[in-house]
């Protein structure tokens, strides 16, 4: 798929470059090459689903998205490190510079043939996240954003609501009975009773919406690092706040938070209520 492109193609023969707008084609540049993997097993009748330790499903195309995308970070940036959802970590914890990449985003929704799933690619330089792209090419759609660039939408940039009160809100979120089982299911039951309008999306997709401003708030009380880094990115640049359900601005919290900014205090103060404020080291 031939998609816009915000900024000049990315020279491949530099291995170390903190040009935002370089680093940002270089990770489209990623999200290409995941695209050309997974989507031609997305439906197919052929497609074989494994379970992890965890019960999660993993397919080939996880596996090889991700394979080919560290192969092209190896040739190109061989002193990043990268932490994957697949393989993990390779390369020095120390590095300068991490690429944290999630193959398919919504695994689940992929097996069983729902167009809801994305290629997520970040990068974190000296500690802090500054590229994110967010790429469903069953959907025919991708997000992007750099630090100090803004964030965009199939080449038009985005940027959160304008919603300042709770009861007018459009709120998301993921499986219900993940929050009863850590704690805060009554948190997100009285956000939805107050807000005007909230539906179950999960992933991806609920966090991009937020930074379109198509929803107002998302949350999600169990999740990784590689299915955040590339999102809070994203909803920074367009304006909006993430962090953990604790209110800390970090997508490491195992739990996340994305808003407008106007709600995300209150919509924290309804989580940490139930947890008497307990902080995170």
């Amino acid at each position: 798929t031939a998609w816009p492109r915000r900024c000049a193609a990315s020279p491949a023969d530099e291995t170390v470059t903190t040009n935002l707008e370089g680093d940002l084609a270089f990770a489209l540049e990623l999200a290409d090459l995941a695209d050309r993997m997974t989507f031609p097993h997305f439906r197919s009748s052929d497609l074989r689903v494994d379970h992890k330790a965890d019960a999660s499903e993993v397919t080939i195309a996880d596996r090889g998205a991700e394979a080919a995308m560290r192969e092209r970070l190896a040739a190109v940036r061989p002193e990043d490190a990268v932490l994957g959802e697949e393989e993990g970590l390779v390369g020095s914890p120390d590095a300068t510079s991490r690429w944290i990449i999630d193959p398919v985003d919504g695994t689940s929704n992929f097996v069983r043939g729902v167009p809801i799933w994305a290629t997520l690619v970040a990068l974190e330089h000296a500690g802090e996240l500054v590229i994110g792209v967010a790429s469903a090419p069953a959907l025919g759609r991708r997000w992007w954003a750099a630090k100090g660039l803004g964030a965009f939408a199939d080449g038009r940039p985005i940027h959160v609501s304008g919603i300042a009160d709770v009861a007018d809100a459009h709120l998301a979120y993921t499986d219900i009975a993940e929050f009863y089982d850590f704690g805060v299911g009554d948190a997100v039951m009285g956000l939805a009773q107050r807000s005007w309008r909230a539906r179950g999306l999960g992933d991806f997709w609920m966090h991009v919406l937020v930074a379109e401003g198509a929803f107002d708030i998302a949350v999600e009380p169990v999740v990784n690092l590689w299915d955040l880094a590339a999102i809070k990115v994203i909803v920074e640049q367009a304006g909006g706040r993430f962090t953990d359900l604790l209110g800390e601005p970090r997508a490491d919290g195992g739990d996340a938070c994305s808003t407008n900014g106007l709600l995300h205090d209150e919509v924290i103060a309804a989580f940490t209520a139930l947890r008497g404020g307990t902080t995170r080291s």
